[in-house]
């Protein structure tokens, strides 16, 4: 190349307008898929099926249906019933009575487990295999506002036994200056 044809600007060629005939497409060399999975939605998250009650499950690519687990557990007794996601239909139910034998051992861990057991069995059965869990404790404005002993136990049991665990949450009744509190006036005397 000669120092002028260097230095010289370069000739403008006129644009040409990309075509849109499928001809001017290379052919695809990527086979057709056969795969089975469920269609991916942009962020590579299956996508969420829209009835109540009922999600994806990407681990075992079935649909996962959820219900509502209301741990009631005081010092005297676990009880657990399921429901569905409203609360209106109510699905399973156990108390520690229906484990053991003695009135005792009610509220016991070991209780709080056989109960979680059967009602895993029995949801299942239903085909539910996810839980919310409302957790309650006796409240009010003369009862203990912490749970007894078996609902820690109940919650780990059922996870254990392959339910999915959604949202847990507290819903102990917590009194607004409601009932005078026993005692009296100068409180309970030991």
């Amino acid at each position: 190349m000669s120092e002028e044809q260097k230095t010289s600007e370069p000739v403008a060629t006129p644009a040409v307008a990309p075509t849109a005939t499928p001809a001017a497409r290379p052919p695809s060399t990527r086979p057709p898929s056969t795969s089975t999975r469920p269609p991916r939605t942009s962020s590579g998250r299956p996508p969420r099926t829209t009835d109540r009650g009922s999600s994806y499950d990407s681990r075992a690519r079935r649909p996962l249906r959820w219900a509502v687990a209301h741990i009631k557990s005081t010092y005297n007794n676990t009880i657990v019933t399921v429901t569905d996601i409203t609360g209106t239909e109510t699905i399973a139910r156990c108390s520690g009575g229906q484990m053991v034998k003695a009135d005792r051992l009610e509220s016991s861990p070991s209780a709080a487990m056989a109960i979680a057991k059967r009602i895993a069995e029995q949801i299942k059965e239903r085909g539910i295999s996810g839980l919310y869990i409302r957790v309650k404790a006796k409240g009010g404005h003369n009862g203990p506002k912490n749970t007894g002993p078996g609902a820690q136990a109940a919650i780990r049991a059922l996870s254990r036994v392959g339910l999915r665990i959604g949202k847990i949450e507290d819903v102990t009744p917590e009194p607004h200056n409601g009932c005078r509190a026993k005692g009296g006036r100068r409180g309970r005397r030991v």
